[in-house]
């Protein structure tokens, strides 16, 4: 898997000669929680990376980057608090459509899968703490660290520099190892403004 994201890196990497290329730097805040589990509430986290757009015509692109985003969730367990926050490096894999609604502003709809691949973060109950991605071994524990999931947003484009978006995700793996009943998955809602260079 991780050769896989490298190989995603060196391809992103590879479209910078091309002149139909425009990047960005973005930021904001997102809202967080899991599938199919009614006891969970949501947590706020953050997002940020490198985006980018690559022209295929005047209305169409294709839009990827490199975010880096905190996801977690949050419930009660016979009294004690148990948080979950892990941090996920992710890249999209969108087909953008864009419509002027006027001289400097475009209305743009976005749509496709997303990779992500777990860095960190810990779960907390209590007062004690628990890596999520890595036991006391070095090797895996608790939570997978690869996710998979379908990305979708709207967003405007102001003076072709300025960036807001609205995204949604919704994963298509359950994070834990669970055999039976209800698989919960990755959900969340992130606001974020952008700068293109």
């Amino acid at each position: 898997m991780k050769k896989f994201f490298m190989t995603a890196v060196l391809a992103m990497f590879a479209l910078v000669g091309f002149s139909q290329v425009k990047w960005d730097v973005r930021v904001g805040v997102n809202f967080s929680n899991v599938t199919k589990a009614d006891e969970a509430k949501s947590l706020t986290g953050f997002t940020l990376g490198l985006g980018m757009d690559y022209g295929l015509s005047e209305s169409w692109s294709f839009r990827s980057g490199l975010m880096f985003t905190s996801k977690g969730w949050k419930f009660k367990e016979e009294g004690e608090k148990i948080t979950y926050r892990p941090i996920y490096l992710e890249i999209p894999i969108l087909a953008a459509y864009k419509v002027n609604i006027s001289e400097n502003t475009k209305f743009v709809i976005n749509a496709g899968p997303y990779l992500a691949f777990g860095l960190g973060g810990k779960a907390k109950y209590g007062d004690a703490d628990m890596k999520l991605f890595k036991g006391e071994d070095g090797e895996d524990a608790y939570m997978k660290r690869f996710d998979l999931g379908i990305q979708y947003g709207v967003g405007f484009e102001l003076s072709d520099r300025y960036l807001i978006n609205l995204t949604g995700q919704n994963g298509f793996i359950c994070p834990f190892d669970v055999d039976e009943g209800d698989k919960p998955k990755n959900m969340s809602f992130a606001i974020s403004v952008g700068y293109r260079f």
